[in-house]
């Protein structure tokens, strides 16, 4: 089976957010995305940068394919406004997480679009289940012989990208004990998780055919690996990351990918072979990053060292300054720096519960004045924020 694999000319980059519809009476999410979408789209032509998603309390917006980070945050930014304009007429906020801290999925309704439908048919619970909320971010990848290469070396980063958007740490009302809940809710379905690391784009061709002839899968776009190709677009699709409630958050892990996309494929070019990691220090890295996120330990090196994911993140700001630098990131690549200084979003919502007595609805508020103003919640200081166990103790302000 031959897959045209449609070449990027260069690191062109595209943005995936997905948004919550809060009910600002009860903070539960709601229903809203039809009605809202219908809105949107007059005439009947479909809106080109809002979706549907699985879930009726959800819209994905996107960006068009941009050249730089701040060009695609733009774009999401416009959308945005378009989206809250009409959810604000319906008692709707907007923001984003990688799961609701409260809501049951039982009680959510799903898209009427067909192919989620045939999705809950065919996976069941495991779909019916999948109330979370993610990023993707596609960069453009100039020849398919470069695409497999690059992303079994971008598998070493999956901790990487985790632990700094990690951003679910409640559900339907608990605290799980993780950093990202949402990482370990998806990938219980067949064709997630992590990428298969194949040989070349000829072994992921034979290995797509097998699934689409034994009717695994309709098509290639139902393989929803943490870091994927795709053809259609000429992209590796990084699909790791929780979702963020910031704009400058989303800018953060664009600039993380747009540089080492960009590097890997301008080191291939350069003759030179790039680094597989070991399949079982992959998984167990995710692993690690899910659950303990920016306190993590994650195995590094040759010889199997462990270094804190906070150290391996400040490495690799540095080594990746150069690639910023050239593709005009280096505010947005920076913020990495911050949120490890001033907490993760799984931090930032422990914090706030703790504040406030456990109470889930005060971190849904911070969660939507988050998204609101672009202010990321301030924890008091990054010792009281975080006991023995990695969680959150008091909260600071919300700014």
């Amino acid at each position: 089976m031959q897959i045209p694999f449609v070449s990027s000319q260069g690191a062109s980059l595209g943005i995936e957010w997905e948004l919550e519809l809060v009910d600002l009476e009860t903070r539960q999410l709601r229903s809203g995305a039809t009605e809202i979408l219908a809105e949107m789209s007059p005439g009947g032509v479909e809106h080109p940068k809002a979706k549907h998603e699985l879930l009726e309390s959800c819209i994905e917006v996107i960006t068009g394919v941009s050249q730089t980070v701040e060009q695609a945050m733009a774009d999401l930014a416009a959308t945005v406004d378009d989206v809250r304009e009409q959810a604000d007429k319906r008692g709707l906020g907007l923001m984003c997480s990688g799961s609701h801290p409260m809501t049951d999925p039982t009680t959510q309704t799903i898209s009427p679009k067909p192919r989620y439908q045939q999705l809950v048919d065919q996976m069941q619970w495991l779909a019916r289940d999948l109330q979370i909320f993610g990023v993707h971010v596609h960069v453009g990848v100039r020849s398919p012989d470069k695409v497999i290469p690059i992303v079994n070396a971008l598998t070493t980063y999956i901790p990487h990208f985790l632990a700094i958007s990690a951003s679910s740490p409640y559900w339907v009302g608990h605290d799980t004990g993780l950093a990202s809940a949402r990482s370990k809710v998806f990938e219980r379905l067949p064709t997630a998780g992590l990428p298969f690391q194949l040989s070349g784009w000829p072994q992921f061709e034979d290995y797509m055919e097998t699934l689409i002839s034994t009717k695994t899968i309709g098509s290639i776009k139902e393989v929803w690996w943490d870091i994927r190709p795709h053809p259609t677009y000429g992209t590796v699709e990084l699909r790791i990351c929780d979702g963020l409630p910031t704009l400058g958050e989303i800018g953060m892990v664009a600039a993380m990918s747009h540089c080492l996309v960009d590097t890997f494929d301008r080191e291939i070019d350069k003759g030179y072979t790039l680094p597989m990691p070991k399949g079982w220090v992959v998984r167990e890295n995710k692993w690690r990053a899910a659950r303990y996120g920016l306190e993590a330990e994650v195995i590094s090196g040759e010889h199997d060292v462990t270094q804190p994911i906070r150290e391996s993140l400040r490495e690799l700001v540095k080594g990746l300054s150069p690639a910023a630098e050239r593709l005009g990131c280096t505010e947005q690549l920076g913020l990495v720096l911050e949120v490890i200084e001033g907490g993760a979003s799984y931090q930032r919502q422990r914090a706030v519960a703790a504040a406030s007595g456990g109470d889930l609805t005060a971190v849904v508020d911070s969660l939507l004045t988050e998204f609101a103003t672009g202010e990321r919640t301030v924890l008091p200081t990054q010792e009281a924020a975080t006991a023995t166990t990695g969680v959150p103790g008091a909260a600071g302000a919300v700014s």
